[in-house]
């Protein structure tokens, strides 16, 4: 097999959470892109109608879950067994917050701090068991992680500490399901997308974060999906346990307080 035939994930199964837009719809088009059946997942029917046409845009077949990913990651992967007949893939992607305000850890409320592990960390444990109950070997497994989790992250912190408990739950499953399944985490600088938006509120701040990018632009959801395709493809056969962080330079000794990722 030629190192460019190592990239191709032909007839290959995957499943993709929070698929409807953004990031997610980016990863489940470009796995598509290069031979994946995709069953997507997210909460907006229409978001994921969208979604499964361009998937079907490039030949490939999409499987619809609408619905909460928490606690309804065994039936997604029980519709893809059924759909499909195999799972080779699952990306966590879902994530971020079900509410649009920012505040200091102390002053956050104990039913919003569990909602944010809920949605960010435990989905991803509950995927992750899913998948591993299904895939053969050479499975891979991918974890939306963020930068906010590699490093204190001010009115943010709820989501900061779920997404750095992602990171020990990718090094921990991947020693645990080694070799049958690989695991990995994705790290995404600032990558504007609707919900980068909504939560963070820097619509007129884009360009004052731009300069804190030593490549000099923020991220775009394609960048973040390139390394997704290559972490589930057999390009990537020899690496597992790893957090990549896809932010143009920026690491937790580069960027202040207050500039935030994902």
């Amino acid at each position: 097999m030629s190192l460019a035939q190592r990239f191709r994930l032909d007839d290959r199964v995957a499943v993709v959470t929070g698929a409807g837009q953004g990031i997610g719809r980016a990863i489940a088009v470009g796995l598509a892109e290069h031979g994946c059946d995709v069953a997507i997942n997210a909460r907006r029917q229409g978001d994921l109608e969208e979604t499964a046409a361009l998937i079907e845009g490039h030949g490939r077949r999409a499987l619809i879950a609408a619905g909460d990913i928490r606690d309804f990651s065994e039936e997604v992967g029980d519709r893809t067994m059924a759909e499909f007949g195999r799972l080779d893939v699952w990306v966590n992607n879902v994530g971020g917050s079900d509410e649009k305000t920012t505040r200091l850890l102390v002053d956050t409320p104990d039913d919003i701090f569990r909602s944010q592990i809920e949605l960010n960390l435990t989905s991803a444990f509950q995927g992750a068991k899913a998948a591993a109950a299904r895939m053969g070997d050479g499975g891979s497994i991918i974890n939306i992680s963020s930068g906010a989790g590699t490093r204190g992250s001010p009115m943010t912190g709820p989501y900061a500490a779920a997404k750095a408990g992602m990171n020990n739950l990718t090094e921990t499953l991947a020693l645990e399901l080694a070799p049958r399944i690989r695991v990995n985490a994705v790290a995404p600088g600032p990558v504007v997308t609707e919900a980068f938006r909504e939560v963070l509120g820097v619509n007129s701040k884009l360009d004052e974060l731009a300069s804190t990018v030593p490549l000099g632009r923020l991220g775009t959801p394609d960048d973040i999906a390139a390394a997704v395709v290559y972490l589930a493809s057999p390009a990537a056969s020899w690496v597992t346990g790893q957090l990549h962080l896809v932010a143009g330079g920026r690491t937790h000794r580069t960027v202040r307080y207050g500039q935030d990722d994902r």
